[in-house]
């Protein structure tokens, strides 16, 4: 009964692939309409030389035609739950208001947000790092779950009722080798989450954040064999965790059985975190 979203209207960015589209079916198999957003939308064109240099893992994608962006949508609907694919990068605030009114227009005040469009392919030494690359992972990770919370803000306020769920990473809590920019950007998070819920309390918004390990995304199968059957053997559980894990987490937390948890940081990572040798 806590779990029902119907009457509820949800935002998940990043939502081609991944933690977003599961997280997207999770609410939406639990009633709600669900907006589906990603910088990655089937049907369109991209510039796909400039979309690799900016980040290769969607420009792999994109090449691949692996996005999902508008199928999550259909998914949705094939649910009975109302949905609708919408292109945005978070990182352009204009266009994060833009979109955000089309959303209103078409399904009523946003009541969820869950920033989960996140960049994760900046890897190496520090000392080889780019200060441009630095500064696009400050943007998409950090700012464009800003740019999006801030253009939720006053319709939540104003409705007395708001949910905003970030998905940050174990990389928060432990750091990440060889991805400085990747661990402070999600350590960052949590810091404003915790921050967003102190002055949310009041207007009945709760604001949480979810801190994934290493869950069998698209992404992560594109590791190196050897590298993942090391990381199962650190965790407690012995396993890669499923993106559905991390859902279930999210569609909780967004629903009135969720009502007094705000602030909180929620590992979901198989124990990795306990350093479990």
């Amino acid at each position: 009964m806590h779990m029902n979203l119907k009457g509820k209207v949800a935002l998940v960015t990043g939502a081609s692939r991944g933690l977003g589209r599961a997280i997207a079916l999770a609410l939406g198999r639990a009633g709600a309409a669900v907006a589906v957003t990603d910088l990655l939308i089937e049907n369109t064109e991209n510039d796909n030389p400039a979309l690799k240099e900016y980040s290769p893992l969607a420009g792999h994608f994109a090449q691949q035609g692996t996005v999902k962006t508008q199928a999550t949508a259909q998914d949705i609907e094939a649910m009975g739950s109302r949905s609708r694919a919408f292109k945005m990068d978070v990182v352009d605030s204009e266009e994060v208001t833009r979109v955000m009114q089309a959303i209103e227009n078409e399904f009523g005040t946003i009541d969820i947000l869950v920033n989960n469009a996140a960049v994760m392919d900046n890897l190496g030494k520090f000392d080889e790092q780019k200060p441009e690359r630095w500064q696009r992972d400050l943007n998409v990770n950090l700012t464009g779950t800003y740019n999006c919370s801030r253009a939720v803000w006053p319709g939540m306020v104003k409705k007395g009722w708001g949910r905003i769920i970030n998905i940050s990473s174990v990389a928060g809590l432990m750091g990440a080798h060889m991805q400085p920019s990747y661990g402070a950007t999600k350590a960052g998070l949590i810091g404003f989450s915790k921050s967003l819920a102190i002055e949310a309390g009041r207007n009945g918004i709760t604001v949480n954040t979810v801190c994934p390990g290493f869950i069998a995304t698209e992404a992560v199968q594109l590791y190196d064999e050897r590298i993942t059957e090391r990381i199962a053997k650190r965790t407690a559980l012995k396993r890669m965790g499923r993106p559905e894990e991390v859902a279930e987490v999210v569609a909780f937390l967004a629903s009135d059985a969720a009502s007094y948890i705000t602030g909180a940081v929620i590992p979901v990572t198989g124990g990795i975190d306990l350093l479990t040798l």
